[in-house]
């Protein structure tokens, strides 16, 4: 294939008639391609002025909010997340139970919120654990139960899987991360783990769009490629290492600030060695990139570009917390076995 050769501007041609060439090779006209550019830069504003808003309410919420608020916050973007989910398998011929499903994840969250434990990381990790394991295990057999009553046999067992999958895909996520904020330095952990997931998502963003050129899933995600997955495990490392590099005038500021309690921060002893911090940070970073993708793959499939519109900029609650839902049974996982050794 010969090689494109990119316009030159001849003498007396000014910019004008660059546009109109590079239009005309792209099959737009000038007009066309001027709006889509604004529509871009205006959709690039939003997301940056909703990400503006938002992060420092979340940071404080992670911080400095008593568990159970931080329970209730959690229940609220939950039960939000899950009714677009449900939306979603709409678009794939299934009738979802929807209010049972939103009472159980309700009833879930609330358990949370009694805080027990919260003085003893132990027993409020070996809590969790029992409960986690028993609302999985009876999932199927309540949501199964109730499909029961539905006169349409055949609706009924699709219905219960999108409830079992809307609780173990969305809520169990959710909640790892409310009890991970009640474990030692559980403050620290969940500031490291948005960071890094905020970080990786932000460089994966800019970089694809500036220099992306080889497709990761074109079939999934026409929009992502390789290099914005690159840059988003280079961003989610140096971020890593910063913080844990700097966990100790890090938690100090906090503290002194007032944000954190002192079980709160990573002081002294507690800092673990860079190694296994880094490990865990490529783990984070895959995960979250992978749960973007399955969320891709369930919007794909159901025909949307957004799971929703709440967010301005961003979509849908699905759409931002997509990397999370992967990222955090992660962390979880190794803060429970740190608190069980």
């Amino acid at each position: 294939m010969q090689q494109q050769i990119p316009p030159r501007l001849k003498p007396g041609w000014n910019d004008n008639d660059l546009c109109r060439i590079v239009a005309a090779r792209l099959e737009v006209t000038p007009f066309q391609s001027a709006a889509h550019s604004r529509a871009s830069f205006n959709s690039l504003l939003k997301r940056i002025a909703t990400a503006v808003v938002l992060i420092p309410i979340v940071l404080v919420l992670v911080l400095r909010a008593p568990v159970p608020l931080l329970a209730v916050v959690a229940a609220v973007v939950t039960l939000l997340t899950i009714h677009e989910f449900l939306k979603l398998t709409e678009s794939f011929g299934v009738q979802p139970l929807r209010w049972p499903t939103y009472l159980f994840v309700g009833f879930f969250f609330l358990l949370l919120a009694l805080d027990a434990g919260s003085d003893k990381p132990l027993l409020s990790t070996a809590i969790f654990i029992y409960a986690l394991g028993f609302a999985a295990a009876i999932a199927p057999f309540v949501f199964l139960t109730i499909a029961m009553r539905r006169e349409q046999m055949s609706s009924g067992y699709p219905a219960a899987a999108a409830s079992v999958f809307a609780f173990t895909y969305v809520a169990l996520p959710m909640g790892m991360l409310v009890q991970l904020r009640q474990q030692w330095a559980g403050a620290f952990y969940l500031l490291y783990l948005l960071l890094v997931v905020w970080a990786g998502d932000i460089f994966a963003y800019f970089v694809g769009r500036s220099i992306g050129r080889h497709l990761m899933a074109p079939s999934i995600s026409p929009k992502k490629t390789w290099e914005g997955a690159a840059a988003s495990l280079v961003a989610s490392v140096g971020v890593g290492w910063l913080l844990f590099n700097y966990a100790l005038p890090l938690s100090s500021a906090l503290l002194r600030a007032g944000l954190i309690e002192r079980r709160d921060g990573l002081f002294g002893l507690e800092k673990p060695t860079m190694l296994p911090v880094m490990l865990m940070t490529v783990t984070l970073n895959v995960a979250a990139q992978l749960g973007d993708l399955v969320e891709s793959l369930i919007k794909r499939g159901a025909g949307v570009k957004d799971s929703g519109a709440i967010l301005p900029g961003h979509g849908g609650m699905l759409d931002r917390i997509d990397a999370l839902l992967f990222a955090a049974p992660v962390l979880w996982y190794y803060a429970a076995w740190r608190v069980m050794q």
